[in-house]
């Protein structure tokens, strides 16, 4: 597995040189979008407006929805690629196996994109004065974080691997997901608080804002919660992309597109 990792980041890093402008049009693209939300929320809003520790919590929302719709959307794209390129069957005929592989160079991938999500937060925290803080615990929530993330992402895997292909499905997860990651689940109670621990993502989320934006100590019970949800959301995925795999292999359909 570790020669799987260090030949999946050769060819991440291969393909970033030698197409650049991908990499500097998605910081562009990602903080232009973030500044103009930002701009026509300081017009409506008006001259005196000031919006505190809501600014810090937008950001910390926005930077983990690009995070997360990039993990998303890592695995079917690759997926629809190797199928219009004819080397899925390749893929799955590795010894390694078709979700290793694919988790091999979604990790892969990952490395990249938190340098160019780093960028990105940077560059925002400086346009709009936003300061947020950084503790070393951040890492538990963001790691229980990703592993709900790679579990939507083997799921919608699944799809791309069935029906080939889910450009419509990932732009329904697009909004989805910017929804339920804008919204500040972490303050509902009762039941709304019991189905938002259940949602995917989004216990990591409250987690992040409450640790960046609000400078809250990390709430390990919670934790706990987040845990539990990212393990079984990846459980989920992979589980129904192993039976995704078996069904194009039944249909004669795995190397088509």
């Amino acid at each position: 597995m570790i020669h799987l990792l260090i030949g999946e980041l050769k060819r991440t890093w291969r393909q970033t040189i030698r197409y650049p402008a991908e990499v500097i049009g998605g910081v562009v693209i990602l903080t232009a979008v973030f500044y103009g939300i930002f701009l026509g929320s300081q017009y409506m809003a008006g001259p005196t407006s000031s919006f505190g520790n809501r600014l810090d919590t937008v950001v910390v929302g926005y930077v983990i929805w690009s995070l997360v719709l990039y993990i998303v959307n890592d695995i079917a794209t690759n997926l629809q690629l190797e199928a219009q390129t004819g080397t899925l069957e390749q893929v799955f005929l590795s010894p390694f196996g078709a979700p290793r592989v694919f988790l091999a160079r979604a990790i892969a991938s990952l490395t990249l994109r938190l340098l160019l999500i780093v960028i990105v937060l940077a560059i925002i925290m400086v346009m709009t004065g936003s300061q947020l803080a950084f503790p070393v615990l951040l890492l538990l929530p963001l790691g229980t974080l990703l592993l709900s993330a790679y579990g939507l992402a083997f799921f919608i895997g699944s799809f791309a691997l069935v029906l080939k292909k889910v450009q419509q499905v990932l732009s329904l997860f697009q909004f989805l997901l910017l929804f339920l990651l804008a919204t500040p689940t972490e303050h509902w109670q009762g039941s709304a608080r019991l189905v938002a621990n259940m949602l995917p993502i989004l216990p990591s989320t409250g987690l992040l804002r409450d640790l960046m934006a609000r400078e809250q100590p990390l709430d390990w019970r919670i934790w706990a919660i987040a845990l539990a949800n990212g393990m079984v959301y990846f459980t989920l995925g992979t589980l129904t992309f192993r039976w995704a795999e078996k069904q194009a292999k039944r249909q004669g359909t795995l190397g088509g597109y």
